[in-house]
């Protein structure tokens, strides 16, 4: 996969290809980036790529001939162009796995108080991380592009990816390692019972608390089983008890660790 970072500040992102799993997908031929400085398209002889808004306003506006000359230059018709802006719709874990499976994708930084509108008309879609004001569009393009390079296949453990939060809609389940106990704080002892039945289901219904209590929002979009709604109710009527199947497996574990 190849990435285009199209920025006024390529600089910024020396320390972003040295990181962790980002240094290992570029030294296994996963991914390759470039980063395109916008003012070398700039036809100013001081390589200005921005002027006052037309019309009057604050700030000033990142010029239209810079941004689509450079555009052309370091990208063709295979490539998905993506703008970072406030207008875009919000990104997401499902726009990561989608922009994961593409060939190369171009990631244009705005700055200053924004870009020419009519830029729009040139890039493929226009995302945002959220509603906040940001000096430019640097973060969010490092925050899409470790979002994606993460799930390349052979970027880290294929089961790491798997039980992800937001990727079934809901948050991962709490999760835990030693000491098995800290100031009074332990471990639940089913998590030790050797049963990987009960731990997955365990898990699942944790999983549904944790998105109950912290993103009711996005249980609208969650397809449930049976058990699902057993669990939800449970944790809507404030129930916390075992299942006998759950304290069986519990017992079972604590005899056969003695």
């Amino acid at each position: 996969m190849k990435i285009k970072i199209m920025t006024l500040f390529p600089n910024f992102y020396d320390a972003f290809l040295n990181s962790s799993i980002i240094g290992r997908a570029i030294s296994k031929g996963l991914v390759e980036f470039e980063f395109i400085n916008i003012r070398d398209y700039s036809l100013d002889k001081n390589h200005r790529v921005d002027d006052h808004p037309i019309g009057g306003g604050a700030g000033l506006i990142m010029r239209l001939e810079p941004l689509v000359d450079c555009l052309r230059a370091n990208t063709n018709d295979k490539t998905h162009k993506i703008l970072m802006g406030p207008k875009g719709h919000t990104f997401t874990q499902k726009d990561a796995i989608r922009l994961s499976k593409m060939d190369e994708i171009c990631l244009i930084c705005g700055h200053y108080e924004g870009v020419d509108c009519r830029f729009e008309d040139y890039v493929d879609e226009e995302m945002s991380i959220g509603d906040f004001v940001l000096t430019g569009g640097e973060i969010p393009a490092m925050a899409i592009a470790d979002s994606v390079v993460r799930l390349l296949k052979g970027a880290i453990a294929d089961d790491s990816t798997k039980e992800e939060s937001f990727n079934s809609s809901l948050l991962e389940y709490p999760q835990y390692t030693y000491p098995k106990e800290y100031e009074g704080k332990k471990i639940p002892e089913i998590l030790f019972c050797g049963n990987h039945q009960v731990v997955e289901e365990y898990h699942r219904k944790e999983a549904l608390r944790e998105t109950f209590k912290h993103r009711p929002d996005l249980l609208e979009s969650l397809l449930y089983t049976k058990k699902d709604v057993q669990y939800l109710n449970e944790i809507k009527s404030g129930e916390s008890t075992l299942s006998e199947k759950e304290k069986q497996a519990i017992e079972k574990g604590k005899r056969f660790t003695k």
